[in-house]
């Protein structure tokens, strides 16, 4: 029975239960369409008017509409019930889900050079090349590939069909969703009489703890430095991240970004979906972009930027964005002209 009952969780996580301990709920749904033994929540206000139609069994709210909330049945009070919920999903998912059982696939390719820690599992057709380190606990999944003298951290997770290259390094408690490709060479080529020269990429990648990477993203491997990811970055599917590109702390890009090599990303930064950031760039911490943005110069404040230009020959693009830069005091100056016109 994967069943439980409300007085269960309002222990484990908290908050102020209103109604019967008892309640028992199986499943966590949204407001529209929830049944007496779900439990949901309303983080957004705009929802608010389905809190008095929910069949829902225990709603999980904010202190502002515990009332609304305890007149139509039970409800946990907390006050960020968006957090509340996404650690409700985790204690949920440990108990739905079965822990993977450690061991190695008979169909997987060992090096015997390579290091498993206690616990790892190693699934079928998995590929661990020589002198791999794998922390305690880890998960390789399927078809998944650790290149020569790569590190995965404890507790970290790779899907089935991730791919990681030669020398890269994966710190703990990571996932990575199906697709990945972590240290493919990045994109350097020299010109020469028409031709591309290749220049080989010698630095790694190397990705801190508690990172989570979508599915189909690639990070490239550094051309002589690393390319780095550092802690609890999370990054969606559908984005490349180039050669040398550095993203700060807790920093989160959803899909199809697209960030240009030894470009420098701070912490605590959002870039919204179908960003492309170009090359060579700073964004300082606390930096957000809004989708379909296109960057083309550091921003060194924090702050909510904003915008795109359509594509023109490229003097005269970039005439024109130093126009339309000038703009707002262009305009505070024929103001100011107009008035003493009058």
């Amino acid at each position: 029975m994967n069943d439980v009952a409300l007085g269960e969780i309002a222990q484990a996580l908290g908050g102020e239960l209103i109604g019967s301990p008892g309640l028992r709920i199986d499943r966590l749904g949204p407001l529209e369409g929830a049944t007496p033994s779900t439990l949901s929540f309303l983080a957004n206000p705009r929802y608010a008017s389905q809190l008095a139609q929910t069949a829902a069994g225990c709603v999980i709210v904010a202190p502002a509409f515990k009332e609304a909330a305890t007149q139509r049945g039970a409800a946990i009070v907390t006050d960020d019930p968006y957090l509340y919920f996404a650690r409700l999903t985790q204690w949920w998912a440990q108990r739905v889900r079965p822990a993977p059982e450690p061991g190695v696939h008979p169909s997987a390719v060992v090096a015997a050079s390579a290091r498993l820690g206690q616990g790892v599992r190693i699934e079928a057709l998995a590929v661990i090349e020589d002198e791999v380190e794998i922390g305690d606990g880890a998960v390789i999944g399927a078809h998944s590939v650790v290149g020569r003298g790569s590190r995965i951290g404890a507790g970290t997770r790779l899907a089935p069909r991730v791919t990681v290259m030669h020398g890269c390094t994966i710190g703990q408690r990571c996932i990575i969703h199906s697709g990945a490709v972590i240290g493919a060479d990045g994109f350097g080529f020299a010109p020469e009489a028409g031709r591309w020269v290749k220049i080989e990429q010698l630095g790694g990648v190397r990705i801190g703890d508690d990172v989570e990477v979508g599915a189909n993203t690639c990070i490239d491997r550094g051309a002589l430095e690393d390319t780095v990811i550092a802690d609890g970055v999370k990054l969606d599917n559908l984005i490349q991240i180039a050669h040398n590109v550095q993203v700060g702390e807790h920093t989160a890009m959803a899909g199809c970004v697209g960030v240009a090599g030894s470009t420098r990303i701070g912490a605590h930064c959002t870039i919204a979906g179908g960003v492309g950031i170009a090359g060579h760039l700073t964004l300082a911490d606390n930096v957000h972009v809004t989708g379909m943005s296109l960057v083309s110069r550091s921003l060194l404040k924090p702050g909510v930027y904003s915008g795109a230009f359509p594509i023109d020959d490229n003097k005269e693009w970039e005439k024109n964005a130093a126009t339309v830069r000038q703009l707002h005091a262009l305009r505070e100056r024929l103001r100011a002209l107009e008035k003493k016109l009058k």
